[in-house]
């Protein structure tokens, strides 16, 4: 058996348990999916997920989407809303 090393992570004690139930779910401890994580950035030889600092639109989208959910308002009163906007 190959040798074994530690890794010690600090993260917000929710995050921690919401992240573990999650995990439990599926089946799958956190320290399972830890060593998952490293196989697949070893195999892949790049983090699994796409990383990327948002572009203006997007930060403007984001900024907006913050603004309704402070206010509480709803960007559109229902899904038919929101279809009869796109097609304008």
């Amino acid at each position: 058996m190959a040798a074994t090393a530690m890794l010690h992570v600090r993260m917000d004690k929710d995050l921690k348990a919401q992240g573990n139930a999650a995990l439990a779910a599926i089946g799958l401890s956190a320290a399972d999916a830890v060593r998952l994580l490293y196989h697949r950035i070893v195999a892949d030889q790049a983090f699994p997920l796409e990383l990327k600092v948002p572009n203006a639109t997007t930060l403007e989208a984001m900024a907006e989407i913050d603004a309704m959910r402070k206010s509480g308002a709803a960007g559109f009163e229902s899904a038919e809303a929101l279809f009869e906007s796109l097609n304008d």
